[in-house]
């Protein structure tokens, strides 16, 4: 018995099987080879070795058996009073199943063992029955332990985990009735005490309920040097001090199908982490429905976020603070359906912003957002709002019925801002309205709205603005209303008919104080074309169909650049191509067209 435990001892290293093995095959193969004399001795001596050889083969077989182990189920309370002694008796492969009821434990998991609530998948009044009937009562105050700690390869299955650490019911009511603009949210990520704590290890949470914990629900810490990849889907977070659910650390990971409402701060919230999040549920946070910054770079799309008393999604702190945020449905936010502020640089593409008490998509505070393809209306305020020098690229773009705006572009004191193909239609006031401190290039947008007397476009003192390529199409007292500088080139303006008496119908509206430059546009259908008083204008190579009486009125202004090779269009007699009230500036070159004639006019129809 001495030399079979030996052997077995010897046999637990796979490279002694192999080396002992071997040689004992090639003897007996030797010995069995036939002898012309062989006598009795050699052939005892032979069955010897051969029931040798085969016995040692089973060693070797049951050795290997022996180091494949099959996986257990232990059960609790029927074979262990608690989880966690389950738990410390399991190996990895393991499951723990644990029946419905009450468990006032911290759990630490053990590698590679999956923690399960008995049950099936049926669904209870929130989550899954057999999550809400088997709780973890972290016990409040007592310990700085999480209620769960996870560990490699580990699974946390359907479970109730709360009392962690102390939820404070008085303070949660005063930040949500605020709004959470008294908040304090410098310490976002700061370390705490979470419900269930992902300290960089792979391992899976699912069908859990986490509430009512005194920091994060689900806390996903990371490293900078090596970064696991834990999977947290399917889970209820809601009522926690901190957020729902946190990626922080250098984390990534994927959360995925997870519902986070009334949290402390955001319902997904990251710390400098760069996780995938796909397809969760976010409502009723005091802040944002997720929230991305210090760095962070998370993928964002497919999720929905509503009622959240801030954004939907925010996104701040930092120029390395560079998410994609994509394909996602935000309204009914307190704020911006997205946000962006403080240097973030999101791509912002493809998102649906709709009723939310601001704008759909807003940025701020020197953000510089590329935002793409999005839908964004019936917002409170603007479909693309801008304000204290962020600079923003927008690119086809679908802004519609929005109240105020559908590009808003409030004072600051130096913003900038691309925007390319966009359809911006049917707003409440303006297509855009861009006050002082920008800077704003226009070009090839749709910009139109029918009804109502505010102008399609205002540019306020202050603001410099290029329209370059657009469809500028409506109604109302102008086209393009200017108090600062704006340059217009070969945009199409096209009134929705000539109003000629009554409040102002002006393709372009030059206020006292202002400057602009047409050159090459296309416009008909409005009582002038230009309109100016005490304006710096001047005009060239434009084309103006079907105005009244005037297509240039010039009044009290200084014509720099002339007006001069312009062509218009007018079956009336008394039709002229300007008139001014004063002789400054230089008029030549301009051609009435009357029906099949071109008439070059004395003095170019000036009267």
């Amino acid at each position: 018995m001495s030399m079979m435990m030996s052997w077995l001892m010897l046999g637990q290293n796979a490279r002694f099987e192999q080396l002992l093995r071997q040689p004992l095959l090639w003897l007996l193969a030797a010995l069995t080879c036939p002898y012309e004399k062989a006598d009795m001795k050699l052939s005892r001596k032979i069955c010897v070795l051969m029931i040798f050889a085969a016995s040692l083969n089973m060693v070797m077989a049951a050795l290997a058996v022996s180091r494949c182990h099959a996986a257990e189920t232990l059960l609790v309370p029927q074979q262990y009073d608690s989880i966690q002694a389950a738990i410390d008796r399991a190996r990895p492969g393991d499951a723990v199943i644990v029946s419905a009821g009450t468990y006032r434990e911290r759990i630490r998991m053990a590698e590679g063992v999956t923690l399960r609530s008995a049950g099936q998948h049926d669904r209870g009044q929130l989550g899954l029955k057999r999550a809400e009937a088997t709780i973890l009562d972290g016990g409040g105050q007592i310990g700085q332990e999480p209620g769960v700690a996870m560990a490699e390869g580990s699974v946390l299955d359907g479970f109730t985990v709360t009392n962690v650490g102390v939820y404070d019911d008085a303070l949660w009511q005063k930040h949500h009735a605020t709004s959470g603009n008294d908040q304090d949210h410098d310490h976002i990520g700061e370390p705490g005490v979470a419900g269930v704590a992902v300290a960089n290890v792979n391992c899976h949470v699912m069908h859990n309920i986490v509430h009512h914990v005194g920091y994060t629900g689900i806390a996903i810490n990371g490293n900078e040097t090596q970064s696991a990849n834990p999977q947290i889907t399917d889970n209820i977070c809601f009522r926690n001090m901190g957020g729902g659910i946190g990626f922080m650390d250098g984390a990534k990971g994927q959360a995925a199908r997870n519902l986070c409402f009334e949290n402390f701060f955001a319902g997904i919230g990251h710390d400098n982490a760069s996780p995938m999040i796909v397809s969760n549920v976010c409502r009723n946070n005091i802040r944002a429905g997720i929230g991305i910054s210090e760095g962070s770079c998370p993928i964002v799309k497919g999720n929905t976020c509503y009622e959240n008393r801030r954004a939907g999604i925010g996104t701040r702190r930092g120029s390395t603070t560079r998410p994609l945020i994509e394909g996602n449905d935000c309204f009914e936010n307190g704020m911006a359906g997205i946000g962006t502020e403080e240097d973030a640089v999101p791509l912002i593409r493809g998102n649906r912003c709709y009723r939310n008490k601001m704008a759909g998509i807003g940025s701020r505070l020197h953000a510089r957002p590329l935002i793409v393809g999005n839908t964004c209306f019936e917002n409170e305020l603007s479909g693309i709002g801008q304000e204290s020098d962020a600079v923003t690229t927008l690119i086809n773009n679908h802004c519609h019925h929005n109240r105020e705006a559908g590009l808003g572009f409030s004072a600051c004191l130096n913003g900038r801002c691309m925007a390319v193909g966009n359809r911006v239609l049917e707003n409440g006031k303006v297509a855009a309205g861009i006050q002082a401190g920008w800077t704003v290039t226009l070009s090839n947008n749709e910009l139109s709205r029918t009804g109502g007397l505010p102008p399609i476009v205002m540019v306020f003192k202050g603001a410099v603005v290029t329209l370059d390529g657009n469809v500028i199409r409506g109604e109302g007292v102008a086209g393009v209303r200017v108090a600062g500088q704006v340059t217009l080139i070969g945009n199409t303006m096209e009134g929705l008919g000539v109003r000629k008496v009554g409040p102002p119908n002006f393709a372009v509206w030059a206020l006292p104080g202002s400057e602009v430059t047409m050159a090459n546009n296309t416009i008909a259908n409005w009582r002038h074309g230009l309109f100016a008083s005490g304006a710096v204008v001047s005009a060239y190579g434009n084309e103006i169909k079907n105005f009244h009486q005037t297509a240039f009125s010039i009044q009290d202004a200084v014509l720099v650049g002339a007006i001069f090779d312009n062509t218009v269009h007018s079956d009336d007699e008394n039709a002229v191509i300007v008139s001014r009230t004063v002789k400054t500036g230089s008029v030549r070159g301009n051609r009435m067209v009357r029906g099949d004639r071109l008439l070059i006019l004395p003095d170019d129809g000036v009267k």
